[in-house]
């Protein structure tokens, strides 16, 4: 009899596990190198990054009929102090969000990558790391996550945090209908921090966007991508477009194609309209073309794009990469990098950036 009630409770206990089974997983990325580039503010041979370093905890629990719980937090760092990455930024400043999957495809909530620049990064040599070779934070979203006031993913928040995430904002991805998917981030109002006037279209005395003060509308981020079939898609197209907080946006289109399964194209066009808090040259486009070709366990990593603002001088940026693969997980790697671009907004002539990094880049 004993051994018949141990026997039931065992099941019982198998049971209920297999039905709420849940799983989390630790990861990370470790990035160091040294690092040179001209016409900066420390323009000195540096210890730095080519790669955002992270450590990240992301966790599925199975609801039954279909239904998951997801959830990931995302700490981010510099790994030569170990301190938290910026002196402005959160704790989870990579991403912090929950939600739910199933047949209906996945939503979520908290603080991630907007759609539209969580899409681009496949679309670019250097898969959208925020390295100065590389294109995804300046030439392939046509200035959108510079420096320009009202310009970013997040323009109310503090100064020195991300400009390409939505904070207190939703996230719903479809599923994947024949290749075709389509993924949307709405924000909210809320002002996350912003501690210095957006003068915008007002005046020093009276800025457009004060400290304290909501967004006009709400915050956007739209994508929508086709990838051909196969665990190695031969090609693939998106479209994007995003709004702000206050209300400037930013429209982009690319594709990629697989002539060989080493050989990566891509293209890349993007346009930014500033009209609601500029009055003039309210406008930036950009294009970009690059490669990625796999020649055993090395990858080389090449690009060419340019932006061009109305009424301001042409950037103009060449960049070249080589990765060289230790393991699945670590690879060395060299990037060289020159950019022509103005030393100020009014400036009538420009100035050649150079940019030199080597470095070890490794996931766990």
């Amino acid at each position: 009899m004993k051994k018949s009630l141990l026997a039931l409770a065992l099941m019982g206990a198998f049971s209920s596990a297999a039905f709420a089974q849940s799983s989390v997983t630790i990861y990370g990325t470790l990035d160091a190198g040294i690092t040179k580039t001209t016409h900066t503010a420390n323009s000195a041979v540096q210890e730095a990054k080519r790669d955002n370093n992270k450590l990240g905890f992301r966790g599925v629990e199975d609801l039954g009929s279909g239904l998951k719980a997801l959830f990931q937090l995302e700490i981010r760092f510099e790994p030569d102090t170990g301190t938290i990455e910026g002196v402005t930024r959160p704790l989870f400043q990579g991403q912090s969000r929950v939600g739910l999957q199933g047949g209906f495809g996945t939503i979520r909530a908290g603080r991630a990558l907007t759609s539209l620049q969580e899409t681009t990064t496949q679309f670019e040599p250097w898969s959208g790391m925020p390295n100065p070779a590389g294109f995804q934070t300046d030439i392939m979203v046509a200035g959108y996550r510079t420096a320009l006031s009202g310009s970013g993913s997040d323009p109310l928040g503090i100064a020195g945090n991300s400009g390409n995430r939505f904070s207190n904002a939703i996230w719903y991805n479809t599923p994947v209908w024949n290749g075709f998917q389509f993924n949307v981030t709405i924000g909210s109002k809320e002002n996350n921090g912003l501690t210095t006037p957006i003068v915008g279209r007002g005046t020093a005395a009276a800025p457009q966007y004060p400290v304290g003060s909501l967004a006009g509308a709400y915050p956007y981020s739209v994508s929508a991508t086709y990838m051909a079939p196969g665990t190695l898609p031969q090609w693939a197209i998106y479209a994007g477009t995003e709004r702000n907080a206050t209300e400037v946006k930013w429209h982009s289109i690319g594709a990629y194609y697989r002539p060989i399964p080493d050989l990566k194209l891509m293209a890349n066009y993007g346009k930014q309209d500033l009209g609601h808090i500029l009055a003039s040259n309210d406008g930036i486009t950009s294009w970009m073309l690059g490669a990625n070709y796999t020649v055993g366990p090395g990858k080389f990593l090449i690009g060419y794009g340019q932006k061009d603002p109305d009424g301001q001088l042409k950037t103009k940026q060449f960049s070249v990469g080589y990765e060289y693969s230790l393991s699945p997980r670590t690879y060395l790697y060299l990037d060289l990098s020159q950019k022509k671009l103005p030393l100020t907004a009014t400036a009538t002539s420009d100035t050649n950036q150079n940019h030199y990094a080597l470095g070890i880049h490794h996931n766990f």
